[in-house]
Parts: structure tokens; C-alpha cells; sequence
């Protein structure tokens, strides 16, 4: 994991919305040029085939979104640990029990894509309720991501200043993580700094 603390912004830019983006892009592409061919009768393939390979992609972009991000956040989060003046007590336990909340949840959704996919009708057979079972687990994982963005922020000013740190002092670093795509051009050159020092 040490990788995501040693790369450049550019790099995690390039791997965590480039990549994902260009693969949306082609599943795209080819989604519309398969149903324009159907609609001029040069293929018959059928619309379950080109819903069934959404179904397949569209997970694929979100593993690779969310691994990068998911990486940067236990790097920063836990690796930069050792960087914390004495003293000091973070609550790393915490962190790592949604952490891994937040992934459990993540890939069970993906999951569900395929289910609904063999299963359309799903919500008919099992109940409009199941959505009222589902909603507590969802709303948790908000709030998991939410104390995630808190840790990770706290963690790096913490590192940075040297001290105890309020929200306050680290406000702007919890948004810019938050906003991931622009944050990550102003923090990581910073976290490069902090690894070139030590090194």
C-alpha cells in the first residue's frame, strides 16, 4: 500500500477516473453501435445480451474506482500512523472496522447486479419491504465514508502540523477529500514531501 503514498497525483488521477472513465466510454460506444445495428436489422442480437453486459462492466469501473480510492485511504489513514507525534491517540481501530464495513457493503451491492439482472422481478417476488431492511445498512455506510473522509483528513494535518488537531484546523483538507478528483492535485504532492523527507 506504501505505493499510494509514494505516487504521484497524476498517476492516482490517471488510475482512479481516467482508466474507469475511457472503459465507460467504450461499454458506451458499444452499447449504442450494437442497438443501432439492431434497429437497421445488421444485428439481432438481443437487448438481454446488451443489458447483461452493462450488468458486467459497469461493477468493473466501480472495483477500479473504488480500489484506488480505497487504497489512498488506507495509506494515508493507517501507513502515516507512524508519522504521528507520541502522544497522540487516533482511533485506527475504528477507522479499519468501517473501512472494511464500507468494502463488505460495496461488493454486496455489485453483487445485487447480477441478482437483479437473473432475477428482474425481484422486487415483486420478495416485497417492496425489503428496501425498508436495506436502508439502515445503506445510511451506515454513509456514514462510515463520511468518518473515513473525518480520519483520513485528521490524519494528514496531524502528521503535517506536528500536534493534536480540530476539525477546524483541517477543514479544508476533509473537503478536499471529499472532492477527490481536485483534492488529490493539492494533497498527494504534499504526502510525496512527507515520504521524501523521511526517506
Amino acid at each position: 500500500m506504501n505505493i499510494f503514498l509514494k505516487a504521484k497525483h497524476w498517476q492516482i488521477f490517471l488510475l482512479s477516473f481516467i482508466l474507469p472513465f475511457i472503459i465507460y466510454i467504450i461499454m458506451v460506444v458499444t452499447l449504442v453501435s450494437n442497438f443501432m445495428n439492431m434497429q437497421r436489422g445488421i444485428s439481432n442480437a438481443p437487448d438481454t445480451y446488451m443489458i447483461y453486459r452493462l450488468f458486467t462492466i459497469f461493477p468493473i469501473i466501480i472495483l477500479i474506482f473504488m480500489g484506488v480510492l480505497y487504497g489512498w485511504f488506507w495509506s494515508v489513514a493507517v501507513l502515516l500512523q507512524k508519522k504521528v507525534p507520541e502522544g497522540i491517540m487516533m482511533k485506527i481501530k475504528k477507522f479499519k472496522i468501517f473501512f472494511f464495513y464500507n468494502i463488505c457493503y460495496m461488493l454486496l451491492f455489485m453483487s445485487s447486479f447480477f441478482f437483479i439482472f437473473r432475477a428482474i422481478n425481484f422486487v415483486e417476488y420478495i416485497g417492496p419491504s425489503f428496501m425498508l431492511y436495506i436502508l439502515p445498512f445503506h445510511f451506515f455506510a454513509m456514514f462510515c465514508s463520511f468518518y473515513m473522509l473525518y480520519f483520513v483528513a485528521k490524519t494528514f494535518k496531524t502528521v503535517e502540523l506536528q500536534r493534536e488537531v480540530k476539525f477546524s484546523d483541517f477543514a479544508g483538507e476533509f473537503f478536499m477529500i471529499w472532492f477527490y478528483p481536485i483534492g488529490i492535485w493539492i494533497l498527494q504532492p504534499k504526502i510525496n514531501k512527507m515520504i521524501d523527507e523521511e526517506e
